[in-house]
């Protein structure tokens, strides 16, 4: 019996100490294994708190933009990009959710700005279409805008107007050279080419009679 208890007794703590070690391994290597999961999804949170700020901050410098003055997409896209604080990606998010609330629109913007173009001073379609175009505005929808506002006021009865201003401050051209500066200051304020020739001949001829 001392012989089958022997090996017993001799053998048992070198198992033990063996299994004790394979233990406190298993758990060093699931301990270690859940403080990297909680380091992740830590990670993860504060990366999409940090996400959800700056889109956040975005948003809000987007309104206050827009509040100071009517802007085009690509006019705002363009404001946005300059701060440090955000990426392409979030200003793409902002503005697609501006536009969803109705807050951007490219065709009411370019309405508006001609419209009210029209109502300050006599401008022609030409001037109009360059201040878009510096504006960033798709050139179609650009037309569409123009159309509308001179559909309502003729660019005959602007120049018309632009001319009578003129006059009343620099008199009617009493030579060829004060013609041309009439001639200079019209094509200036975007009227075509054929129409200011047109009405400066026409003014001319009057003088004439």
């Amino acid at each position: 019996m001392q012989l089958a208890i022997g090996p017993v007794e001799i053998f048992a703590p070198e198992m033990l100490k063996v299994f004790a070690l394979c233990i406190f391994g298993i758990l060093r290597k699931n301990g270690i294994e859940m403080r990297r999961r909680s380091n992740r999804a830590s990670s993860s949170k504060t990366q999409d708190q940090s996400s959800a700020d700056v889109r956040k901050r975005t948003f809000e410098r987007a309104v206050k933009l827009l509040a100071a003055k009517p802007r085009s997409i690509a006019e705002l896209r363009q404001r946005l990009l300059q701060s440090r604080i955000t990426d392409v990606s979030t200003v793409e998010i902002v503005i697609e959710r501006l536009r969803e609330y109705g807050y951007l629109d490219d065709e009411r913007f370019a309405f508006s700005y001609a419209s009210l173009k029209v109502k300050q001073r006599p401008v022609g379609r030409r001037r109009l279409e360059q201040e878009l175009k510096f504006k960033h505005v798709d050139k179609q929808v650009a037309a569409d805008a123009l159309e509308l506002v001179y559909s309502e006021t003729s660019e005959d009865d602007l120049i018309d107007r632009a001319i009578e201003k003129r006059l009343r401050v620099r008199g009617r051209p009493a030579n060829r050279i004060e013609a041309k500066s009439l001639f200079d200051h019209l094509l200036r304020q975007g009227f075509a080419y054929e129409l200011v020739s047109d009405k400066v001949r026409a003014l001319l001829d009057d003088d004439e009679d």
